[in-house]
């Protein structure tokens, strides 16, 4: 080969390559919000768990998720025995002093409010007494530790089941125990449990593994659905962000999304 060949063979090359890295990703319309109706997980009333702390910060992303196109807000605060010892009359109280700022205000947007239990022996005795807030068609929020497993968590699904309530797992990308069983996540879902995603767990805020495995459950088609889990204004300033998230567009499509049914 002459110098000019390899000259015009080398330049030919780098063009090649230039237009391979120049080629833009496909950009997705925005996704709208308002298909959701409901955001169904979040904490909105000040002062009672790790969510916001006064009423004016409950008040601002109430309406930051209004702009985002909900029209009905379910907030849930955590109900912890160690560390957040809510009720329904906490829970409901304060509530109540959300609804009346929002009166005040001229807001118009419906508000309600549940919790997020964590499964411990606690959460049991409230099951047996009847204690738990539900929201939609008897659904009861679940969370568990995000270090390790309950040992019982298969006996407790199946008494909320036995008990008439529909169990929604929150946000399952997030325990890493189980990001190389997925057979546990299976077992929950053949035993009636629902899944709930959330959104920001799409961008990676909570660790590059719990983005991964909200991934694989999106391809695997195993949500129900989607929530904000909004605690402060940084959650909703993430969120906005995955708007154009291709995982987000595909889970928008699924057709498998209750939110708007609540």
């Amino acid at each position: 080969m002459s110098v000019l060949q390899a000259n015009k063979h080398s330049g030919t090359f780098k063009s090649t390559l230039q237009k391979l890295f120049s080629r833009k990703k496909k950009e997705l319309d925005p996704l709208d919000f308002s298909v959701l109706v409901t955001d169904m997980h979040s904490h909105l009333i000040p002062g009672i768990d790790d969510g916001v702390k006064t009423l004016d910060e409950s008040i601002s992303l109430i309406k930051k998720l209004q702009q985002f196109g909900y029209k009905k807000i379910i907030t849930t605060p955590h109900i912890m025995a160690d560390f957040y010892k809510n009720t329904p009359e906490i829970i409901l109280g304060g509530l109540q002093k959300v609804k009346n700022r929002l009166k005040e205000e001229n807001i118009d947007i419906e508000i309600f409010a549940a919790a997020e239990y964590y499964i411990d022996e606690d959460f049991e005795n409230k099951l047996d007494n009847h204690q738990l807030l539900t929201f939609g068609k008897n659904y009861v929020l679940v969370e568990l530790s995000y270090v390790y497993p309950p040992s019982n968590v298969q006996q407790v699904i199946m008494n909320l089941v036995m008990s008439g309530y529909t169990p929604i797992l929150a946000h399952p990308e997030r325990y890493p125990y189980w990001s190389d069983k997925f057979e546990e996540f299976q077992k929950l879902k053949d035993s009636g449990v629902l899944f709930q995603l959330n959104i920001n767990s799409l961008t990676g805020h909570y660790s590059v593994l719990a983005q991964k495995m909200a991934h694989k459950m999106i391809d695997m088609n195993v949500f129900e659905f989607v929530a904000t889990d909004a605690h402060r204004m940084q959650h909703l300033n993430i969120a906005e962000q995955t708007k154009t998230d291709e995982y987000l567009h595909k889970l928008f499509s699924s057709g498998k999304l209750l939110n708007n049914s609540l």
